[in-house]
């Protein structure tokens, strides 16, 4: 693990991906305990001190509480490192409302806690106090407390590596300040065009993926049906490594008419996931473990975690194992089950891209200005939808072989080639 190469928000997410996990089997709380020295020496991650401290300035300490966010379970007992408790009840009562009412996973929560504690920090430091509403109620104080806001994100850019990593800080804060106009707590958001008075920009996404004939050949090399469905998880229905990893059979509805996954939470919120293949391949995999008495209903069951199934880092780890077997290498390293589940987006946004393609005839004929207007006017949603996943399905079958003959996969919905009366 070259540590010295990966950004601050790069560090964050390898903690919530692969540190937390390893906390939480060894009996600590990820969210409380901020690992020690020693322990993540035993782990073979005491590479992170030094990257830290010779890249970022921070000591592992100051980087899992004022970074990542480490502390209490709860908000409540979070370390905000500011005495003004006006502030830190605003903090936490924005906190509360993106729990309870948008449904925000519970790590993202401590993300967002560590950027508006880095801010008050930083306000109380240069200002002399952290009392972040006092000035929010007089619109002739506007242009000072915005200047004064605008100071604080000017040490962002000295303290913080990335522009990615200063946007993200910066959009918190925005977020937060918005929070307080929308319930009449503010007159005015100090840091609504903050971002035009930096040149911070969104770095390119890392478009690194992996293609039709990689993923074909990885699934082909596994050799149970477990296996098969580890890689149909990732690439087939685009579930991030831990939510394949938990995976329970409760959460399988498999009717031909509208198969999917139910998720009482994700990253983004309660939703479902549309089983767009594998049907076939899941009613195998649960007739299977049906038979064994002391199964609790994992589709990845485990016995030797006290959760009952296979860890986020298994999923991994078994990925990359099947990947080597099959000799498949992305830019010369070993792909990810990250790799793999992104493979997922990028066959369906060419699959819409597909679909739109050949409504542009049809506009054309119509008149209409584009493709899109006769979607969006011409077509239902449940319309649009039956086309976008017959669209991804195609091609689904194409890298996982079309031995599935349920009703659904059977069915072709075409674009209508004239317009509805």
């Amino acid at each position: 693990m070259n540590w010295s190469r990966k950004s601050l928000d790069e560090l964050e997410a390898y903690y919530w991906e692969v540190v937390a996990p390893a906390m939480d089997r060894d009996g600590m709380d990820p969210t409380s305990d901020a690992p020690t020295y020693a322990w993540l020496a035993e782990q073979g991650w005491s590479g992170i001190a030094y990257a830290l401290r010779e890249k970022h300035g921070l000591t592992p300490r100051e980087f899992f509480v004022d970074v990542v966010g480490v502390g209490d379970g709860d908000s409540q007992g979070y370390d905000w490192g500011i005495e003004d408790e006006s502030t830190i009840r605003a903090f936490e009562s924005y906190l509360d409302m993106l729990e309870t009412r948008r449904g925000l996973a519970e790590t993202t929560l401590p993300t967002r806690r560590t950027h508006l504690a880095r801010f008050a920090r930083i306000y109380r430091r240069l200002h002399g106090e952290a009392s972040l509403l006092d000035h929010l109620s007089d619109r002739d104080t506007e242009p000072d407390e915005i200047d004064r806001c605008l100071r604080v994100l000017d040490e962002f850019g000295n303290q913080l590596t990335t522009d990615g990593t200063k946007l993200a800080y910066l959009q918190t804060v925005r977020a937060f300040y918005d929070y307080l106009v929308d319930f009449r707590r503010a007159r005015y958001n100090p840091v609504a065009n903050a971002a035009k008075q930096f040149r911070w920009e969104q770095g390119q996404p890392d478009n690194q993926t992996m293609t039709a004939a990689q993923v074909r050949s990885v699934y082909q090399a596994a050799e149970s049906l477990e296996e098969r469905l580890l890689v149909l998880g990732l690439a087939g229905w685009g579930l991030r490594p831990n939510e394949l990893a938990t995976l329970d059979a409760s959460q399988f509805t498999l009717s031909d008419d509208d198969p999917h996954i139910a998720f009482s939470e994700r990253k983004n919120g309660p939703g479902t996931v549309a089983l767009l293949y594998g049907t076939e391949a899941v009613r195998q995999r649960i007739d299977g473990l049906a038979g064994d008495n002391e199964w609790t209903g994992a589709i990845f069951p485990s016995s030797r975690s006290e959760t009952g199934y296979i860890a986020r880092e298994t999923v991994n780890r078994r990925f990359k194992r099947l990947a080597d077997s099959a000799g498949v290498r992305v830019d010369g390293e070993t792909p990810t089950a990250k790799l793999c589940r992104r493979f997922w987006y990028t066959t369906y946004q060419a699959a819409v891209e597909s679909m739109v393609a050949q409504l542009e005839g049809i506009a054309a004929d119509q008149g209409s200005k584009s493709a899109e207007v006769v979607m969006s006017n011409y077509l239902s949603e449940e319309r649009r939808r039956a086309f976008r996943r017959e669209a991804m399905r195609t091609r689904l079958a194409a890298v996982f072989g079309d031995e599935e003959s349920d009703s659904e996969s059977q069915t072709v919905t075409r674009i209508p080639t004239q317009r509805s009366r």
